[in-house]
């Protein structure tokens, strides 16, 4: 992703509904484990890193471009430089990985999975979350470099490498996938743009609404998924 980018996502995580309720999303994921030692691939402004360590993890950033790095250790985060397919950490060391919007940037995306396998303990969990659906591309996906959209097939393809248990994997975003679909559509750039607090605080009701309802197994604009090493 540019640095610009990046920037504008740093810019709007703390408030902005996307990223808010994927904050929560993470924290219920991780609810009732115990804490362990923790990667954060593809950090940019530490969103989710600060979440791994709030709930007890001794969680560090990861970062490929200097921009996204910069802004971690801005705001005090002891980030690494990296690629997510050449992981600088040893093997059968960490008890969670989680991974944002990271694959879909990829070319190689087997290998980030095959190297998050190396670095998970036996057990250890990876915490996945990617844009779904081809028929979703946009400019959006172009601004933000993207390489890909997921199916669940494609995704279960990815993720479920000799020694890697797929246990779930759920769609996001399900009831504001038509307003995306007409809006991306339209789009000529990136989405990362701030919004009126209104249009804000009732984009997250409805995305909030989701929580208490049967929609996982529908279309979505996202997909989540948990991946455990077992041997």
């Amino acid at each position: 992703m540019e640095g610009t980018e990046v920037r504008k996502l740093a810019a709007l995580e703390d408030k902005h509904w996307w990223y808010t309720e994927r904050r929560h999303l993470l924290g219920q994921m991780l609810k009732g484990r115990a804490p362990g030692k923790a990667l954060d691939i593809g950090a940019a402004g530490g969103g989710n890193t600060r979440v791994l360590r709030d709930m007890g993890w001794q969680a560090s950033p990861l970062e490929y471009g200097s921009d996204g790095a910069q802004v971690c250790h801005e705001r005090g985060l002891p980030v690494m430089r990296a690629d997510a397919t050449m992981l600088p950490l040893a093997d059968n060391s960490l008890d969670l990985v989680s991974a944002f919007d990271v694959l879909e940037h990829l070319e190689d995306d087997d290998a980030c999975v095959r190297e998050v396998r190396r670095v998970l303990k036996p057990g250890g969990t990876f915490l996945v979350a990617v844009p779904a659906d081809p028929k979703l591309w946009s400019a959006h996906d172009d601004a933000v470099d993207h390489v890909r959209r997921y199916t669940r097939r494609t995704l279960t393809d990815v993720l479920s490498i000799e020694g890697m248990h797929l246990i779930s994997m759920n769609s996001w975003n399900v009831l504001l996938r038509p307003v995306v679909m007409v809006r991306r559509k339209k789009s000529t750039g990136s989405d990362l743009d701030d919004m009126h607090p209104v249009v804000n605080a009732g984009l997250k009701a409805i995305v909030t609404a989701e929580r208490y309802l049967p929609v996982k197994s529908l279309p979505g604009v996202s997909l989540f998924a948990e991946v455990r090493r077992t041997a």
